[in-house]
């Protein structure tokens, strides 16, 4: 790694100013970022550490019934806290391994929106609103493709907040070494219908798969998830063609819906 200063601000306001200066990068976890550090991919001449920001950590319900998370929250309170909302308990639990679940961050996660990454399903599938230092963004509109979504620079998301469903859950087809899904898919089913989120698939990034969604908001069963959906524009590596992620989109929407009924 090239040298480079950090700074610790311990507020919000405090983190969007060091952020104001030239070439600052805002480190969460440091899951994705560190690494991209170690092999030369990116040589910031600021890290600006988001981690002793006490009101952007922890896990409540808010007045409306949803559920809150602060941005700073790392995947392990979540997995232990968020037991209202079973489904993303249970996303959190599975992050990793026990060394990023207790260092990585989920406004970490979401900022970097990873194409494989759990958290955007999560987001994505529940209907979310991602809460900044200066707005509040629903989860349709945040996500604009791989590694891309709507923050401007030195934006920091500081909540993140689930409207809690009905039934939920989230099954994920695991690449065996980095534990990324190489088909995750997100299901939520609500009193005014279900949502289906996918990621790990798709060129695209994470998206929702609205045939399904209509399907089930009919009819919530595993049998009424409809047939595998194209594999064109789906994810073609040494790790499976797009054909065969699109095959996976269809088994983890029926093992998801199986498991939240």
């Amino acid at each position: 790694m090239y040298s480079f200063d950090i700074q610790r601000p311990t507020s919000v306001g405090d983190a969007v100013a060091a952020l104001g200066t030239d070439e600052a990068l805002p480190l969460g976890g440091g899951q994705t970022l560190i690494p991209t550090l170690k092999q030369r991919l990116s040589a910031p001449s600021v890290l600006v550490s988001l981690s002793g920001i006490a009101e952007m950590k922890g896990v409540c319900t808010g007045d409306d019934g949803a559920l809150c998370i602060g941005g700073g929250t790392t995947h392990a309170t979540v997995a232990k806290e968020a037991s209202v909302y079973p489904g993303l308990a249970a996303l959190a639990g599975n992050i990793g391994d026990p060394a990023v679940r207790n260092r990585g961050t989920i406004g970490g996660s979401l900022a970097n929106n990873d194409p494989s990454a759990c958290y955007p399903a999560a987001a994505l599938g529940s209907g979310a609103t991602i809460v900044t230092n200066t707005r509040s963004i629903a989860a349709d509109d945040y996500f604009q493709g791989m590694f891309a979504t709507a923050l401007n620079e030195g934006e920091i998301i500081t909540e993140v907040r689930f409207p809690v469903p009905e039934k939920s859950a989230y099954m994920k087809f695991e690449q065996p070494a980095s534990r990324f899904a190489l088909v995750g898919v997100f299901v939520a089913k609500y009193a005014d219908g279900v949502r289906v989120a996918v990621t790990g698939a798709s060129e695209e990034g994470v998206f929702r798969w609205t045939e399904a969604e209509a399907a089930l908001s009919s009819n919530f069963s595993a049998d009424a998830v409809p047939a595998a959906p194209s594999g064109d524009g789906m994810i073609s590596d040494l790790h499976g063609s797009g054909a065969y992620r699109a095959h996976l989109v269809a088994v983890m929407t029926k093992r998801a819906v199986a498991a939240a009924s």
